[in-house]
């Protein structure tokens, strides 16, 4: 792939990517930062991505890969001496601008904060199916490809995921509102 085409693949698929280091890390600097490094990677790699065969599918799996990396050099230097966290996990806000009503706004925020503090605590098998199926809208065969794992895998991955969140989600919310 050419410069010029990589270039265009990413005004293409830039936003996706973006919301993608996004809901991984849950936090803004460091989706920035993945972000940044996976344009960087794609670069140095651009004559090995074939822009016929789902290139972003690839440029998913570098930022998934650079963040992955990055999690377990971080994981190995706490073990060697403690150091502050990379970040707290930040509510990421969303709003949306047709709420009927500012109750059923706060609402909304809640239980959409509830879903996310849920996925968040998701071991990372799970929590990765979870946002590329749901929050990239990818193909069962795409995410396979992405996290290098079987397509039978990645269903097994998003029912266990499913009955965890559903489990999580009733808990929560019988308490919230019993």
């Amino acid at each position: 792939m050419t410069k010029s085409e990589l270039e265009n693949c990413i005004i293409k698929y830039g936003t996706e990517i973006y919301s993608f280091c996004r809901s991984i890390t849950f936090n803004l600097q460091d989706a920035d930062d993945l972000f940044q490094d996976t344009i960087l990677k794609a670069m140095e790699l651009a004559d090995e991505i074939d822009d016929t065969r789902n290139p972003k599918g690839y440029l998913l799996s570098v930022a998934y890969k650079l963040w992955k990396n990055k999690k377990r050099k971080h994981a190995w230097r706490n073990r060697i001496a403690a150091v502050l966290p990379l970040a707290d996990a930040p509510e990421l806000e969303h709003m949306d601008e047709h709420a009927p009503s500012p109750e059923q706004e706060l609402l909304r925020k809640e239980e959409s904060a509830l879903v996310r503090q849920a996925v968040s605590r998701l071991p990372e098998k799970y929590k990765l199916p979870i946002l590329l199926f749901y929050m990239e809208h990818l193909p069962i065969a795409q995410i396979a490809f992405v996290l290098k794992i079987p397509v039978g895998t990645v269903k097994s991955r998003l029912h266990q995921a499913k009955k965890i969140l559903e489990k999580e989600l009733e808990a929560a919310l019988d308490e919230k509102h019993g």
